[in-house]
Formats: structure tokens, C-alpha cells, sequence
């Protein structure tokens, strides 16, 4: 699918078929591609628990204040963010480049987010956040549907996907396919009203 299509085309699915189900190799495939998504200093700081067992399904559709999507979909990811990544083993996230390089990442890097709790949280939330979209996208290209998810209840799925120290739970995406057409969108704002050349 061409990735203006899908762009057009993508919405957020609250209805998904529950007898659908992704293949192994198509979850692969997805999680292969998400995780050539951006992120600042390639930290790859985004973590991602992908679910396919229904139970634990069941129990995130629980703590998303009872919504289907998570019951319903054929994958749920939840997408959280490893607030120590900056530091951990930093000179593997440039191993193909030469050791100037990856000593010079590992200086930025601690320079950034050694002393700043809030450069580390904004931070996993960027790459979440442009890591969603990618979900979404190539979802798309493999002729599913997606939904982003934020209403939820943190504590309680952190305990249900035994969140580690330190991380942080951004938001999760259901992917699945659609048991009913969509309506039309709510309504987009003129580009002159969102959007400006060169300044406000």
C-alpha cells in the first residue's frame, strides 16, 4: 500500500473482529519493522510487550476500564519507555560505526539525561510515540487495522505485564481487523489553522 494511503485510510478501529487471528510470522513482521522506528541518539529506549494469549487479553481489557479493543483485537502492544536505556551498554546502540563515534554518542548521551529525570521521560514518550505510528502505518500495509490506546489504568497493567523498574508505560496499540466500517472522521481543522510557514 502506498504510505499516503495509508495515512488516509488508517483510524482509530474501537470494534475488532475477535475471530481473527495474526499469524506468528505476521506479529514478527510487524515487531521487526517497529523497531526501525526514530529514536534520539538511536537509544532504541522504546520497550515492547506484544500479546497474543487471550487470557492476558482479557485481563488488559479488565484494567482498560472494560473496552473491547484489547479483548477483541489480534495483538495488543503495549509500548513503554526504558528510562535507563541512555546508559545502558550505550556504545551498542552505534556497534557499525568506529569507537570515535560511539564514545562521542555515550558523552551526548550522558550529558542529556544524567542529571534530568524529565529528559528521560519526555524522551521515552517521543520514542513511543513515533514508534506508535509506525505500528499503525505498517499495520496498515498488511491490510489490518489499529487502534491507539491511552485509557487505561497504569498501575494495574503495569502489575499485569510486570512492568521492570524504571520503565515507564506510554500507551498501547491494538491491532486486529475491523468487525464494522468506520464513520466518517470527526472532523479535521484547516491546514492554515494548524500550520505555518516559517513562524506562528
Amino acid at each position: 500500500m502506498d504510505v499516503f494511503e495509508a495515512i488516509k485510510t488508517r483510524r482509530a478501529i474501537k470494534k475488532f473482529n475477535p475471530a481473527h487471528k495474526m499469524s506468528s510470522d505476521d506479529v514478527q513482521k510487524l515487531m521487526k519493522h517497529v523497531i526501525l522506528a526514530p529514536t534520539s541518539y538511536n537509544q532504541q529506549n522504546w520497550r515492547f510487550v506484544y500479546v497474543t494469549d487471550q487470557d492476558v487479553k482479557e485481563k488488559i481489557s479488565v484494567v482498560a476500564r472494560g473496552q473491547a479493543q484489547p479483548r477483541d483485537g489480534s495483538l495488543v502492544i503495549v509500548l513503554c519507555g526504558d528510562m535507563t536505556a541512555w546508559k545502558t551498554e550505550p556504545l551498542r546502540y552505534w556497534k557499525n560505526h568506529p569507537s570515535e563515534k560511539q564514545e562521542t554518542v555515550k558523552a551526548n548521551l550522558e550529558r542529556k539525561y544524567s542529571d534530568n529525570p524529565q529528559n528521560q521521560r519526555d524522551e521515552a514518550v517521543r520514542s513511543c510515540g513515533m514508534a506508535a505510528q509506525t505500528i499503525m502505518l505498517a499495520a496498515k500495509d498488511m491490510g489490518l487495522d489499529s487502534c491507539p490506546m491511552v485509557g487505561f489504568e497504569y498501575d494495574d497493567l503495569a502489575k499485569v505485564i510486570n512492568l521492570p523498574e524504571n520503565h515507564l508505560i506510554v500507551m498501547m496499540v491494538v491491532v486486529g481487523k475491523r468487525a464494522e466500517d468506520v464513520s466518517v472522521r470527526g472532523g479535521q481543522l484547516p491546514l492554515n489553522q494548524v500550520a505555518f510557514e516559517n513562524s506562528f
